[in-house]
């Protein structure tokens, strides 16, 4: 078996609800998606949520193999942009031809890919998550009690610019929880808003009034130093790293303590990149937490990962492309069927459709750094947070 060619199809989605954080409080539900498909000669093909123009420029690497060897081609690729490096648009296709692959892969063995990459079972436990700074309180409570009548017991909610608000705003995910377990998980994130001094004083704050599971992002990405110095002087633990890039960078957080939990994810380079740097963790006796993603598909790395801890749940209606994906969450786990590869299938009516949408402006989204993070908190009035 040989590929022979791609097809990538951009579209932008307006979501069920908009998306929010302390960066970009007033949130947006414009969101811009990608489709990735990886043919072959044999008329089977593997596709991946995800993707851009780079993939252009990559497809030679991966054109006339065999797609069986993922791993292999995965690591030409990264090779081939080895001194460009594997940095933003190149590591968002290098990912989603990975993800294709391994769907590919998995399809050709004819089984579901949680199989295909060795999981004992086709689950992993759930948490619920907001990404809602811009949500009302009563909008908030009927995210986390609809995710609670799912089974979900833990959740994890934006903070960051107003410590009335978000202690108000935990403690309604946590009631909302609460009909689930009486002491329901609870994260908090921050999104690399705070300096590390500032999250220590604003979280030990927090953990006055709440028993929080983890804090998440409560420094920038790369500084160990810092994480480092927040997990020291916090109850909870410190979990970063979904926005460095692959193993290399998230080494550092690793080897140097500055995580409790490591964020993995697709934007790891991929399933392959996301497993490795899983494994190192692991070495380490970390935990992992996987990232949200459309459909949930990353559940099947999830469930292959012996340290995996739960995986993010966000469910703002990104999956207007497809037809059906064969995953569904029973008694707070994300249980998957034994469809083939991925479990994900598209509607190309749905695409085209998207893709004639005329929108009279542009998706907020990916949020850009809030002005004065790490330097000031410029605080928002109490009540502020609504986007309508």
């Amino acid at each position: 078996m040989k590929i022979t060619g791609y097809k990538l199809e951009k579209y932008i989605e307006q979501l069920d609800r908009a998306i929010g954080d302390a960066n970009y409080p007033k949130g947006d539900d414009l969101m811009g998606m990608s489709i990735l498909r990886i043919e072959t000669d044999e008329g089977i093909t593997g596709i991946a949520p995800g993707g851009n123009d780079a993939i252009e420029s990559l497809f030679h690497v991966i054109e006339g193999k065999d797609p069986r060897g993922v791993v292999g081609l995965w690591k030409e690729m990264v090779d081939w942009v080895h001194k460009g490096n594997n940095e933003g648009t190149v590591n968002a296709a290098i990912s989603a031809i990975d993800v294709a692959l391994w769907d590919l892969k998995a399809k050709i063995n004819n089984e579901p890919l949680w199989q295909t990459l060795g999981a004992r079972e086709g689950r992993a436990k759930a948490y619920a998550s907001d990404i809602g700074y811009n949500l009302s309180d009563d909008e908030l409570h009927d995210f986390y009690s609809r995710m609670a009548d799912m089974g979900i017991d833990g959740g994890k909610i934006k903070i960051g610019l107003n410590m009335k608000d978000d202690l108000r705003r935990i403690g309604i995910m946590n009631d909302a929880l609460r009909k689930v377990k009486n002491r329901p998980y609870l994260m908090i994130d921050t999104n690399e808003y705070w300096s590390p001094k500032q999250a220590i004083r604003y979280i030990s704050q927090i953990e006055q009034h709440f028993d929080i599971f983890w804090a998440e992002e409560p420094a920038r990405r790369w500084d160990y130093d810092g994480l480092r110095q927040v997990s020291r002087g916090i109850s909870a633990a410190v979990a970063s790293g979904e926005n460095l890039n692959d193993v290399g960078q998230m080494y550092p957080l690793i080897s140097q303590q500055a995580i409790d939990v490591a964020n993995v994810g697709v934007g790891h380079s991929g399933i392959t990149g996301a497993r490795q740097v899983a494994n190192m963790c692991y070495a380490y006796e970390l935990p992992v937490t996987m990232m949200n993603c459309p459909a949930n598909f990353m559940v099947h790395l999830a469930a292959a990962l012996p340290n995996h801890n739960m995986m993010e749940v966000v469910d703002p209606g990104r999956e207007d492309a497809f037809e059906s994906w064969d995953n569904h969450i029973e008694d707070g786990w994300i249980v998957i069927g034994n469809a083939p590869g991925l479990g994900i299938n598209l509607n190309d009516d749905k695409i085209s459709a998207l893709q004639s949408i005329e929108l009279n402006r542009k998706p907020g989204f990916p949020f850009p750094r809030r002005e004065g993070a790490g330097l000031w908190i410029k605080d928002i009035e109490p009540g502020e947070v609504s986007w309508k």
